[in-house]
């Protein structure tokens, strides 16, 4: 009869195997699928989580952390089980940007738990372990990888319908590691604002997903078209001419998403009490549910679901 390490030990030769077969024939997407099979540790502590979306931006300063966090309270609102985790080592925003009070998550042994919201989402990051929101990260590169493959392996998330995961900006280390180290990633939300210079990075982001073997989801424009009265809820017009007011413009990401073959979620206008909402620790989507800005936000997750069914992989034996 044989061990269990002998059973083990076959299992692993199986999936390298599959693995070797699947990257001769180029299927990087199922190949990933099965790399995941040999990284058990962190395997485990997503097998229970039916969607897993991480959030990017090829540049700081788009909102991208806005964005993450009113996504998972848009799918809160829908009845949804949902989880964040914020994977920003050096800009770590969201315990605040979600109204978590509390620091020091328990633990057990190496097993760490997220906290929760007053709403139920579960929530982990890094700077719920720091002395004060002033503390700076100095941390090199090789050693954030390794802190986030231990905090991947570490958090147990129990059962979520939806994990959304905040991704630091740019297309280095840890975003790399992130989307290569979740098993079964279900794909990438690219934020951007309408400025060419934002566009610019949509494309390098949306680019390196689609090397990493990952499907871009889609593209989200943020800080788009015309500004919102923060007091009444209207549109905002020009004294003079009575031309809607726009900061940034409008339409930008949606070309590129165009360019890159992916599509467009949908926009969020300016308005800026979603700023102070997260400054207050209260997510915009919550705090005004019947808002343009909220609604837009819930129509981005319907247009993610649709993006999730399209990508949804064949079962075994299909």
């Amino acid at each position: 009869m044989s061990t269990e390490k002998e059973k083990k030990e076959k299992k692993a030769e199986e999936v390298v195997s599959r693995i070797l077969e699947l990257r001769e024939k180029g299927e990087t997407r199922a190949e990933l699928k099965y790399v995941s099979k040999l990284r058990s540790p962190i395997r485990a502590r997503f097998e229970k989580i039916k969607h897993k979306i991480a959030v990017m931006s090829g540049k700081g300063g788009v909102g991208k952390t806005t964005v993450a966090t009113n996504l998972v309270a848009a799918f809160k609102s829908e009845g949804y089980n949902c989880g964040i985790l914020d994977a920003d080592v050096h800009g770590p925003n969201v315990p605040k940007m979600m109204g978590l009070r509390q620091k020091y998550p328990d633990f057990k042994g190496r097993t760490f738990y997220p906290l929760k919201t007053e709403e139920g989402i579960k929530v982990w990051s890094v700077a719920l372990y720091w002395p004060s929101d002033s503390t700076p990260v100095m941390w090199r590169g090789p050693y954030k990888t390794r802190v986030i493959k231990q905090f991947l392996a570490a958090v147990d998330w129990g059962e979520l319908d939806y994990l959304i995961i905040d991704l630091p900006p740019g297309t280095g280390d840890e975003p790399q590691t992130i989307i290569e180290r979740i098993p079964e990633l279900d794909g990438v939300v690219i934020v951007a604002t309408p400025q060419e210079v934002a566009l610019l990075d949509v494309r390098k982001s949306g680019e390196m997903v689609k090397e990493m073997g990952v499907p871009v989801l889609g593209v989200v424009e943020n800080m788009s078209a015309h500004a919102i009265c923060p007091d009444c809820g209207e549109i905002l017009k020009c004294a003079n001419c009575g031309n809607e007011i726009t900061f940034f413009g409008e339409g930008g990401a949606e070309i590129a998403s165009e360019e890159l073959e992916v599509p467009f979620l949908g926009s969020i206008p300016v308005d800026p009490r979603i700023r102070t909402s997260g400054d207050e620790g209260t997510p915009f989507v919550l705090k005004y549910p019947d808002s343009e800005a909220a609604k837009n936000f819930r129509e981005i997750v319907k247009n993610i679901e649709k993006e999730l069914e399209k990508h949804k992989p064949p079962s075994e034996g299909e």
